[in-house]
């Protein structure tokens, strides 16, 4: 009796285990950027693998009130960078929005264009990101090794009549870190 209750009780350890890398969740530090780099940090992300799409719960503070363009970038960067024009440039060596399939379009997150599109981030009266989003056509596995970023200013989610929402410069951004058990995957 005692071998069913110990092999009872390794079966249900074990699906524990499965339903938790089913379910992956991370959290991402979020940093002021500027054209002088990686600042201080205001708060964290949580994403989590939810049953319609991944779950970015923010719970940040600092930020402009209103509504901002939300995006995972696709490299792990948050670093400043000169661009075209000789500028040094927030957070740029992040790269464009994630982009896998080169749509090259921004049609936000119930989209055919970049994978990278977000719902926007809403920030209250007091500086303070709380507010759940889903981004249904994404994963924890999918923006490992990538960055999310804030931008100033909202998303139109449309690159008309300014590209990419006619969202604003950098504002924060934070490395989205590769799991430890991810190149495991790959030998299945």
């Amino acid at each position: 009796m005692r071998y069913v209750s110990l092999i009872g009780g390794l079966a249900a350890s074990l699906l524990l285990v499965s339903a938790a890398q089913a379910n992956e969740s991370m959290e991402v530090e979020m940093h002021k950027v500027s054209a002088e780099g990686v600042g201080e940090s205001i708060g964290t992300i949580k994403l989590d693998d939810a049953e319609h799409g991944l779950l970015l719960t923010p719970d940040l503070s600092d930020l402009e009130t209103g509504v901002h363009g939300f995006h995972v970038h696709e490299n792990p960067s948050c670093e400043a960078q000169e661009n075209d024009s000789g500028h040094m440039t927030a957070a740029l060596y992040a790269g464009g929005h994630y982009d896998p399939e080169e749509t090259e379009t921004h049609e936000g997150p119930y989209g055919k264009g970049h994978l990278g599109d977000l719902p926007v981030l809403t920030v209250n009266d007091d500086g303070v990101a709380d507010l759940p989003v889903l981004a249904p056509r994404l994963s924890v596995k999918d923006i490992q090794g990538r960055s999310i970023m804030i931008h100033e200013g909202g998303d139109n989610y449309s690159d008309d009549p300014k590209a990419l929402g006619g969202g604003g410069s950098r504002v924060a951004c934070g490395i989205v870190e590769t799991s430890d058990d991810s190149d495991d995957d790959d030998s299945e």
